[in-house]
Parts: C-alpha cells; structure tokens; sequence
C-alpha cells in the first residue's frame, strides 16, 4: 500500500507540473538573418529610386536600409523626398520607428547617383512585417510632380511565440510519454478526470493508511500491555509456587 501512494503521488506531482508548465514563456533564443533584400524599385520621370533593407530580423535588433536615387533627367529639383519607417506593437498596433528627410530643397546631378544609408532599431513589444513610406515631390524642368509610395519591408519574427510553439511542442511531447506511462501504469488515459479519480483515491489511501498506523499503534500497545501482563503472571506464579515449597511442616 505504501508503494502504491508513493507512485500515486509521482505520477499527480508530475502532472500538475506538465500543466502548468504550459503557460510559462521563458528565455527566448533566436538568431538573425542579416541578408539584404530589394523592397521597392521604380523608374519615375526624370528619378529612379531603389530601395534595399535586412531581409529578416528579431525584435530588440536593428534593420539597416540602403536607398539609392539616380536622376535620369536634367532639369530636377526636389523639394523634398522623406522616409518614414512603420512597425506593429504586438503585431497590430502600427508604431513610428523612424523619420528621415533624405533630401530637401536641392537639384539633382543628371545620371548621378546617390546612396544613403540608415539603421532602424527595432523595439522588443514589435513584430510582423515592417512598412517603408516615401514622400517625394519635385519639378523636372517645369512639369510639378509628386508620389507617395508605401510598401512592405523587413520582417520581424514573434520569437516569442516561436519559442512559446517549440515549448508547447516538447510538453506535447512530454504528455503523451507521461500518458503511455500512466496507461501502462493505471490502464486509463491522463486526463483531468481520471487525474481528480486517482487523487481522491489517493486520498482515500492515505486516509486508511493512516488509520491503520493509528490502529498498529494500539496494537502495539496492547502487545506491550499482554506481554507485562504474562510477565507480571509468571512472576506470580512462581512466587507462589516457591512460597509453597518453603512453607514449614507441621508435626502433630
């Protein structure tokens, strides 16, 4: 019996813990991919502008951004071209991470190209894809123009609930072990209901086991009480029976 409420025991402790490990989120691990990728490339009249970022990255790492514009006319002078750089908080909240006026107020060199470069931090509470705005207006010779091209970039992977996937995967794991385990040893599946089943039994064990220490104590007890008794008995007796051995005869 004692056996059997130890392993009782095991396999409960053992299952409370797998379920509430399950709801734990702990020491996220990720690694980061620094490739470069072409998100946007277009041929406007008289400007050309082509834009590269980090392919791929995690949140509390940064992106880097090359934008290259090449004037393809004479005659152009931007007013302004501005980059704006957008993330979602917790996938869908969309957040500024970064404003930059790229170029103000200036002529362009015809077929000349310019390059610049930035780096966009990427806070920790953002995830999913990325979004790069361009705001550009300028004059080719007297012709006004004016775009405004939005479009994806970066993608930021939700490590958290990538690692929350592989945890969940290996406690999976972990409870179908534990339910072979459980069947071998109970012949029924881990479930709460069995589970709640077996713990009351296990209760209940515990309760006789109990009372059966409480009634080997008694025994016990009453042992002690017989065997003083015996004791107490054949000391008696024999001193009886010596009393009677040594009692003087009478001579009539």
């Amino acid at each position: 019996m004692v056996k059997t409420l130890k392993k009782l025991k095991t396999v409960i402790t053992i299952s409370i813990t797998l379920i509430l490990a399950l709801t734990l989120i702990q020491n996220i691990t990720a690694q980061t991919s620094s490739e470069m990728q072409t998100f946007f490339s277009k041929d406007y009249a008289g400007i050309s502008i082509k834009f590269n970022a980090t392919q791929e990255t995690v949140p509390g790492e940064n992106i880097t951004i090359n934008l290259w514009i090449k004037c393809t006319a004479v005659g152009v002078n931007v007013d302004y071209l501005t980059l704006s750089v957008y993330g979602f908080r917790y996938g869908q909240e969309k957040v500024p991470l970064n404003s930059t006026h790229v170029i103000e107020t200036k002529p362009l060199v015809f077929n000349y190209t310019r390059r610049y470069n930035y780096t966009v931090h990427i806070p920790k509470d953002v995830w999913g894809i990325t979004q790069a705005e361009l705001y550009l207006k300028y004059i080719l010779v007297d012709l006004p123009c004016e775009y405004n091209p939005i479009f994806l970039i970066t993608k930021v992977r939700n490590v958290y609930w990538e690692e929350l996937e592989n945890k969940f995967n290996s406690l999976n794991s972990t409870y179908w072990q534990l339910n072979q385990t459980f069947w071998e040893s109970f012949q029924m599946n881990l479930t709460a209901e069995n589970l709640a089943c077996l713990n009351q039994t296990y209760c209940e064990l515990r309760q006789n086991y109990t009372s059966l220490q409480g009634s080997l104590s008694e025994l016990d007890n009453t042992r002690r009480a017989v065997i003083i008794l015996a004791i107490t008995t054949v000391s008696f007796v024999a001193t009886t029976i010596y009393l009677i051995i040594r009692k003087p005869k009478q001579h009539w």
